[in-house]
């Protein structure tokens, strides 16, 4: 089905555009047929001055396009999808748009498949020419060439996760390639893989669009850790791993010559004491690099750690309720100064005021619906 465009965002209803201090959003989703239901990509935005929220409004209608990345040139977006092949297996699939960043028309280019099973993570490449791919259920990471004008490539990698699992064999009964993050000097693609208790490291070839397994191989976590997503600080020293299945964050330091991690600090996610069930979500470092946060579903938190700009080491500030149901994604504004939670049971974005001194986060009551939103992407 092609995507259905509708209007800009930025204008409002007014006929004039947002001033420059609105910050704007782009939300990945489950989808469904139902009118309360999701179905494609949708766009917010955010008033800078006073955190309240527009109207999510539908850009791109497409199925399950549940993350989304922004190549450099900020006039390119890449969704992960799905299609159906001849014989009516579902595979995943990125799909290519042209992104005009004033008015927010996305127009698709087009789309490609791994002939293999769904994906859930996506990340481009410094340089914009190449696009890198995991997939949770049927364990694999996959990389993509991409064209001059875009344009998603035929699927240059595939490689299967496989090795030795985790004890908790309700979550851990396979690999599980989670979630890709890229070496800041675009070197190294390093895979979360919640299955393995291990993030794995691939070298990058941006001129082909392929991955190849580096040496060392990956960096171990504590059995049953379960990795789900990584983040570097913004100066590249430093590198986080956030653990579903443990509930909690590593510390590590980084050696980019090597495209090595060394843990050396793992903290709670959760308030001390706590014993209930729980399940970690998203960790982002603001930009600023002071601070890190972590969200907890099911405690429905989010963990406050401020970050000491010598060592890279965390200590907990705060947690602070989500005012939802299983915070699957967030994020902080390009300038830090506020952060938008997306809950996807009780379908709603809430947004939070960043202290800058402190990090900490204080509710604004600005909320909005977004039916199973799971990614939350600001626009530079």
């Amino acid at each position: 089905m092609p995507p259905r465009l509708l209007l800009p965002l930025l204008v409002l209803g007014c006929g004039s555009l947002a001033p420059a201090r609105d910050q704007v959003a782009l939300l990945g989703t489950y989808t469904g047929n139902s009118a309360t239901d999701s179905h494609g990509i949708y766009a917010v935005k955010l008033d800078g001055e006073t955190g309240a929220l527009s109207t999510a409004e539908l850009v791109a209608e497409l199925p399950n396009p549940e993350f989304l990345a922004l190549h450099p040139n900020g006039h390119l977006l890449y969704a992960l999808t799905q299609e159906k092949s001849a014989e009516g297996k579902t595979t995943g699939a990125v799909t290519a748009f042209a992104l005009d960043p004033i008015s927010l028309k996305l127009t698709q280019l087009n789309s490609e498949s791994t002939g293999r099973g769904q994906l859930c993570h996506i990340a481009v490449d410094a340089t914009g020419r190449q696009v890198i791919v995991t997939a949770y259920g049927d364990p694999y990471v996959a990389s993509f060439p991409l064209a001059a004008d875009g344009r998603v490539g035929p699927v240059a990698s595939v490689i299967p996760h496989t090795g030795p699992l985790g004890p908790k064999t309700d979550r851990q009964n396979t690999a599980h390639a989670h979630s890709v993050t890229l070496a800041p000097d675009n070197r190294f693609a390093f895979v979360a893989d919640l299955g393995l208790d291990r993030v794995l490291t691939y070298r990058l070839d941006p001129e082909h669009g392929t991955l190849a397994a580096h040496d060392p191989a990956f960096t171990p976590l504590p059995p049953g850790a379960g990795p789900r997503h990584t983040k570097f600080s913004p100066e590249g020293k430093n590198f986080y791993i956030l653990s579903e299945l443990g509930g909690t964050i590593t510390a590590c330091r980084y050696d980019a010559a090597r495209g090595v991690q060394t843990p050396f600090q793992t903290l709670s996610t959760l308030p001390a004491g706590y014993l209930g069930r729980h399940s970690a979500s998203e960790l982002r470092v603001h930009p600023s690099g002071r601070f890190v946060y972590a969200a907890n579903r099911i405690h429905d938190s989010i963990a406050v750690f401020a970050r000491d700009a010598d060592t890279g080491a965390l200590t907990l500030v705060e947690h602070v309720p989500t005012g939802g149901d299983q915070p699957r994604n967030f994020n902080l504004t390009p300038d830090g100064a506020w952060l938008l939670c997306a809950h996807q049971a009780t379908d709603n974005l809430i947004v939070f005021k960043v202290d800058a001194a402190t990090g900490r986060l204080s509710p604004t009551g600005r909320t909005t619906k977004v039916a199973k939103c799971v990614c939350v992407l600001f626009l530079p």
